[in-house]
């Protein structure tokens, strides 16, 4: 039994975590997320176009650059474009949303390149949604654990998903914890200005009944103390779980577990190949 599972009222656990998985859902299949994305392109120094964009785009030293064509429009920070537009050299893992009629380009760079994924409101994958399965809430997936700092962050090159690609995360540290009697640790990686981490994960479970590339569960900030707070019942799908328009990260090698969490998001009914 894990550190935090005694005490707990079950049904009030239970309620939270229906809650939260509720408001997951919601973004998920938000009418600009991840499930409306149409397509993946890469972009070089030869313009193309693209069937669900308008424009000619390309990229170089200078970054991304658009040429649209006459009568053709979009509109950067609320503000019209027309003609040929420069979005400069996007930082890694950033982007910007165009938007053009009731669809969004999201322009970005991802291991490196810069691409451009269209996202419609009206294509099938989000329309037909109909949510992830996810196993019960359980306290027994709920624990503590303590936020070991590097000395220094730690560049942390990763696979992805897409053949070839790869990301590299800083990483500030790990988290120790125990679960099932077993001493256990993973990689952090920062979750942003709030001082919050995420790990990314597989287990045994990976490929039987949760998807098999990688799990992603957020930690809260650590305590003055390091002290952590793990809930294994909110890990959730990349999604590269459900679309193969993603370039999600793969975990480090140290982020195996060797146990079976059978907490958290199963394997979507529409979950795309990837990697074991």
């Amino acid at each position: 039994m894990s550190a935090q599972a005694t005490g707990i009222d079950a049904d009030q656990f239970a309620r939270a975590w229906h809650d939260w998985h509720r408001e997951h859902e919601a973004r998920r299949a938000g009418r600009h997320g991840f499930l409306a994305i149409t397509g993946l392109h890469w972009l070089d120094g030869e313009p193309a176009r693209f069937e669900d964009a308008p424009g000619a785009w390309s990229s170089g030293p200078d970054g991304v650059v658009v040429a649209l064509d006459d009568g053709e429009e979009l509109f950067v920070d609320g503000s019209p474009v027309r003609g040929e537009h420069r979005f400069g050299v996007l930082p890694e893992r950033e982007g910007v949303n165009a938007v053009w009629g009731d669809a969004v380009i999201e322009v970005a760079k991802r291991g490196g390149y810069d691409i451009v994924r269209p996202r419609h409101p009206d294509h099938p994958l989000r329309t037909g949604y109909r949510g992830t399965p996810a196993y019960a809430p359980d306290p027994r997936w709920l624990t503590t654990g303590r936020y070991v700092a590097f000395d220094e962050p730690r560049p942390t090159t990763v696979g992805a998903v897409v053949d070839g690609l790869q990301h590299v995360y800083d990483a500030p540290g790990r988290i120790d914890f125990e679960l099932d009697g077993r001493a256990l640790s993973l990689t952090a990686f920062g979750g942003g200005a709030s001082g919050s981490l995420f790990v990314l994960f597989t287990d045994a479970t990976a490929g039987v009944t949760t998807y098999a590339a990688s799990r992603d569960l957020r930690v809260e900030a650590p305590d003055a103390d390091g002290k952590v707070t793990i809930d294994f019942n909110r890990a959730v799908n990349l999604p590269c779980a459900y679309t193969e328009f993603a370039t999600c990260p793969l975990p480090p090698a140290e982020n195996r577990l060797p146990i079976a969490v059978e907490a958290g998001e199963k394997m979507p009914a529409t979950a795309a190949e990837s990697p074991q």
